[in-house]
């Protein structure tokens, strides 16, 4: 009997093209809005997260005002640079609380003028301190940088097109590349990094306009047992000159500027809820009346109230099924789309796992199908108690 009713109902359905059509893309589009939107959610924020995670520290330390301009530079891709004393870390070692601290330099490459690369940001790092590049260095290298070598980072190596990635000149400096980065989802990804075993020869040269003792920021991690918003809090009380970012706190701008986004996508989906919800309600509602007579005839028959009421559904749910799955598609599409044409998205690296992805296809598969079914089940139910004969001269 199951089988029958479906074919009925696919039978029901092709008998009106048009309308059948109007109401599949109406699911589609709010199921597209559905998918985009928590694909948004999502992505931006998990990739947030997952960025802060990887750079390995519990709190940054930044010379006064940087703040954003590290939040800049290690979450967004931007070209960035800021500097402090490099006796800071000396300073900083000394506050309770604080386990490890490296350190890192930040210089901006300017094609024609002092390099053979195009705009890019030089990552300089001690190679016996650091605990942030150096796991991401074994991977793709396997050994530490040699003297007069440098890494690039994956967005860099695509960045330079046809330009020689076997050997650079950086500030007056030649370096051999020894090899590429795999991709981090971090800033670092549109960067290249030289131990600071190279920064005698490049200050020598004059091109960088970068002086012995500047660093850009400080990497710390706390000692067990301890809270990094308490050290930081010490960090900054202690030393005046330098501002510090938790690892939790990182990206917060961007985070409020897309929450105010996501906000505006919340109301988006529920006006289009409501109206698909509506549409089917009306859609329904013609169809019942337009087959009064076909389900007095039935009744009839003998057909029972509750399989009138599983030929409507199975239509209904036929109908949000492909409408659900052309969105899922048209909203995966799109928020594809727009990761690799909006600068704001594809400078957070925004992406979704595989396993994110199938969650947001199956919410949008049965918030379409269900708010389809929602809408229309009111009419349905109106045929249940209906009798043959009432239902034959209603017709």
């Amino acid at each position: 009997m199951k089988f029958n009713l479906l074919t009925v109902a696919v039978k029901n359905l092709k008998r009106k093209p048009f309308r059948t059509i109007i109401l599949i893309i109406s699911i589609a589009l709010f199921v597209s809005i559905l998918v985009f939107g928590t694909s948004f959610f999502i992505s931006v924020n998990s990739s947030l997260e997952r960025t802060a995670n990887r750079l390995g520290a519990d709190v940054l330390v930044v010379p006064i005002g940087a703040r954003q301009y590290a939040d800049e530079a290690l979450l967004e891709t931007k070209i960035r640079v800021f500097y402090m004393d490099k006796g800071m870390i000396d300073r900083v070692k000394q506050i309770e609380g604080v386990d490890k601290v490296s350190h890192q330099t930040y210089l901006t490459t300017i094609y024609g003028l002092c390099c053979t690369i195009p705009p890019a940001t030089v990552v300089i790092f001690n190679q016996d301190s650091d605990f942030v590049v150096d796991v991401w260095l074994k991977k793709s290298l396997g050994r530490k940088l040699r003297k007069g070598e440098v890494i690039i980072g994956h967005e860099a190596y695509e960045n330079f097109g046809m330009f020689d990635v076997s050997r650079s000149t950086l500030f007056g400096v030649t370096f051999n590349i020894a090899g590429v980065l795999e991709k981090t989802g971090t800033g670092f990804d549109n960067a290249i990094f030289m131990s600071d075993e190279n920064l005698d020869a490049v200050i020598s040269k004059g091109k960088s306009g970068l002086k012995p003792n500047d660093i850009s920021l400080i990497f710390v991690k706390v000692k067990e047992g301890y809270d990094p918003y308490t050290v930081s809090r010490k960090i900054e009380g202690e030393i005046i000159e330098v501002d510090t970012i938790e690892r939790s706190e990182m990206g917060k701008k961007i985070i409020g500027t897309f929450k105010d986004i996501n906000m505006v996508f919340l109301i988006t989906i529920v006006f289009a809820s409501l109206l698909s919800a509506f549409l089917a309600w009306t859609i329904f509602s013609a169809i019942v009346n337009e087959r009064l007579r076909e389900v007095g005839i039935m009744k009839a028959l003998g057909a029972k109230g509750s399989h009138i009421v599983i030929m409507f559904i199975l239509e209904v749910f036929v109908l949000g099924m492909l409408g659900s799955l052309t969105g899922v598609v048209l909203g995966t599409y799109v928020s594809f789309s727009l990761s690799k044409i909006f600068s704001f998205l594809k400078d957070i690296n925004v992406t979704l796992t595989a396993a994110e992805r199938i969650g947001v296809g199956m919410l949008g598969l049965l918030t379409g199908t269900g708010i389809c079914i929602t809408g229309a089940l009111t009419s349905i139910m109106r045929m249940k108690n209906l009798e043959p004969f009432t239902a034959i001269k209603e017709a």
